[in-house]
Parts: C-alpha cells; sequence; structure tokens
C-alpha cells in the first residue's frame, strides 16, 4: 500500500466540520497531463492506500501490458482509529492507515498507450473500486 517514507507528525488533528459544510471544487491537478484518459472525481471523499491500490490492480488487468498508467493522488494524510470495545477517553487512537482528501475536479488515473474503448473501460473498472462518483475523460 502507498504511505509516506517519513512523516514530520504522527498524527494530524480534525478538520473543522462547519455548519454548512460546503465543498469546495479542486483547483490543482484537474487536468490530463500525462496520458490520453483520465479518471476524474465528480464528488468528494476520503480515498485510502488500500482504496488506491484495489484500483491500480483493476486498470493494470483491464488496460493491458502495452499501457502506461499513472497514479495522481498519494495517501500523505493519517488516519488513527481506536480498538473495539474500547471505553470513551484515553487519548487518540493509534495510527490505522493513510488517506487522501479528494475534492471534486480531480484527477485520479491517467492511462495512455492503450485503444480508447480499452482505455475507457479500464477506467470505468476502477472507477468502482473508489468511494467517489468518477467520469472518464480524454485530453
Amino acid at each position: 500500500m502507498l504511505a509516506p517514507k517519513k512523516t514530520k507528525y504522527r498524527k494530524w488533528q480534525n478538520d473543522r466540520q462547519s455548519g454548512a459544510r460546503r465543498v469546495r471544487p479542486e483547483t490543482r491537478g484537474i487536468t490530463v497531463a500525462f496520458g490520453s484518459f483520465g479518471l476524474k472525481a465528480m464528488t468528494q471523499a476520503r480515498i485510502t492506500s488500500n482504496q488506491i491500490e484495489s484500483a491500480r490492480r483493476a486498470l493494470s488487468r483491464a488496460a493491458g501490458k502495452s499501457a502506461k498508467i499513472w497514479i495522481r493522488i498519494f495517501p500523505d494524510r493519517p488516519f488513527t482509529r481506536k480498538p473495539s470495545e474500547v471505553r470513551m477517553g484515553s487519548g487518540k487512537g493509534d495510527l490505522a492507515g493513510y488517506v487522501m482528501d479528494v475534492r471534486p475536479g480531480r484527477i485520479l488515473f491517467e492511462v495512455d498507450g492503450a485503444p480508447e474503448a480499452m482505455a475507457r473501460e479500464a477506467l470505468r473498472k476502477a472507477g468502482t473500486k473508489l468511494p467517489v462518483k468518477v467520469r472518464v475523460i480524454a485530453r
């Protein structure tokens, strides 16, 4: 799974939840830069490193050997979890994994070197592994 080699802080503070909780669209990583086809997030979610790896496997199997694949997201945000059936209090839980906060408009994966029909189908299959609504886009 993807994880940072080294982090400055082991645990992050949680984000503040405002009353309206309006989702701002992404401003970085919103164009297909490397390949011919891309998978674009249409909703907001936190994608775990396991989900990214699952989507990568589905994409690489469906796209074929000649296709080149780029992963445009990296999970660098740690999340914690307390063990089950533990009473409230006594501090923050232990590190459980890493996630990436994905906002609408972000390109998640890119593919090049595969026929259009095959690339679109491969990206569609990868999108089913992720907790966001996605759209396949061309350059």
